[in-house]
């Protein structure tokens, strides 16, 4: 960083066009292909596990229909059955399933009912992803702009335990961001006039025009890359903006449906892009990405479904026509969390061999393992890529009832971060899952 620093000073170039610059290889003094990150992925109200669990255990495995996006990714994919949310005491499983899903720890009581079961309030401590980013930030050679970003796909405009996974501490929910104009700001500052397409980057044309001349060949094009990125989520959002349909509606607070428009494709491939090019461009090694709520009530019409998704998620197994519609919702997670992963294995790592996608580990999880049994037993957890965390894919794996606190044990210990357990104490007793 200090070497990045002083190159920036030799040169004169304003602190405005630091956002652009934090990623290039060439400009920081810590680079090469040590990096490690971590993308969590959330979407909710339990799979179809008949479609969505592997046939065949081991390196011998078939992909059932809710996979079959992810094929290209089999080789690099680590299937994980049989892991249970073994945390107990107050709110409902939908409560604990979704706010004790990264934290492995209780609930603290609270006056916020649902279900049939006690209330309950926030989580008691906090979750994998926060604690990995300041693992990260405590370290110079590993300390980003932002340590950690929070992506949001129609997540309701409420806070409560069904809408929030991240946790900076006891009762400190974190809130995903939903709208990619708000993303795009807090990554490269505020966009100005949109009547007149003026662009961040004409706040810092020059000195880009001069570090430009200063950069090599691979650094020259990852700069272009970027720039280009923001200039086309600025026209596109611009386009949205002047139709005005592009922002997610509001829904009620109690509605029998929720809103969720025909543009949340388009949403989530915008934060996805914003996603890896903030990784890219090093500004952040954590990231969420949380696909709307548990219990919540998206229609999506962009598959053919009217109905909520949790009401169908209630429906009996012997519900053919729902079953099919779960399938379709869970297939189209699928392929975006395919998008997601296509665009990271694509993206050659700074300064190393390979792709970012062997530096990425990214873990798709759910708060339930069935809708209709609302069980925390057998949550799908599905590992893609992540090369350098030493985990070995191409594999599918019953790990026999195992909490999931042994897996961020495992997941934490793979990045550096030597912790003996996590969470709820009595769960780590056996130590992280061995996955290598």
């Amino acid at each position: 960083m200090i070497q990045r620093r002083q190159f920036l000073r030799d040169i004169g170039v304003s602190a405005a066009t630091l956002p652009f610059l934090t990623g290039l290889p060439g400009l920081n003094a810590a680079q090469g292909g040590g990096k490690q990150r971590l993308i969590v992925m959330f979407s909710p109200n339990g799979t179809v596990p008949e479609e969505f669990w592997p046939k065949g255990e081991g390196q011998e495995f078939q992909l059932g229909k809710i996979l079959q996006p992810l094929a290209p990714f089999k080789d690099q994919m680590l299937a994980l059955r049989g892991i249970n949310n073994r945390i107990g005491g107050d709110g409902d499983r939908h409560m604990r399933g979704m706010s004790c899903l990264l934290t492995g720890t209780e609930l603290f009581p609270g006056n916020i009912q649902g279900g049939s079961d006690t209330p309950a309030g926030w989580a008691s401590g906090i979750s994998i992803d926060q604690e990995l980013k300041n693992f990260l930030q405590s370290r110079e050679d590993s300390r980003t702009r932002f340590g950690s970003l929070e992506f949001g796909v129609a997540v309701p405009n409420r806070a409560d335990p069904w809408t929030r996974m991240s946790y900076s501490g006891p009762n400190k929910p974190v809130a995903p961001i939903n709208d990619p104009e708000q993303m795009l700001s807090r990554l490269y500052g505020k966009m100005k006039d949109k009547e007149s397409l003026a662009s961040i980057i004409d706040d810092v044309r020059d000195d880009l025009a001069l570090i430009s001349k200063k950069l090599g060949a691979e650094d020259r094009a990852r700069l272009e890359e970027h720039l280009t990125l923001v200039r086309e989520m600025e026209q596109e959002l611009k386009r949205e903006d002047d139709d005005d349909h592009l922002a997610h509606p509001v829904p009620d607070i109690d509605p029998d449906i929720e809103l969720v428009n025909d543009n949340t494709p388009k949403i989530s491939r915008m934060q996805i892009d914003l996603l890896v090019n903030a990784m890219a461009n090093d500004m952040t090694r954590i990231a969420t990405l949380q696909f709307m709520r548990s219990v919540g009530q998206a229609r999506m019409n962009w598959l053919g479904v009217k109905e909520g998704h949790h009401s169908l998620s209630h429906e009996p197994d012997k519900n053919i026509e729902a079953v099919d519609k779960l399938v379709k919702i869970n297939s189209w997670f699928a392929g975006e969390l395919a998008y997601l992963t296509r665009k990271l294995a694509n993206t050659p790592e700074p300064g190393a061999n390979g792709s970012m996608l062997d530096n990425t580990l990214i873990i798709w999880l759910n708060e339930l393992g069935k809708g209709n049994s609302h069980t925390l037993n057998d949550v799908p957890f599905l590992l893609i890529g992540g090369k350098a965390h030493g985990f070995k894919t191409g594999r599918s794996l019953n790990m026999k009832g195992a909490p999931h606190n042994r897996l961020w044990l495992s997941v934490a210990q793979s990045m550096g971060h030597n912790i003996s357990t996590f969470g709820t104490e009595k769960y780590c007793e056996k130590g992280p899952l061995e996955l290598g």
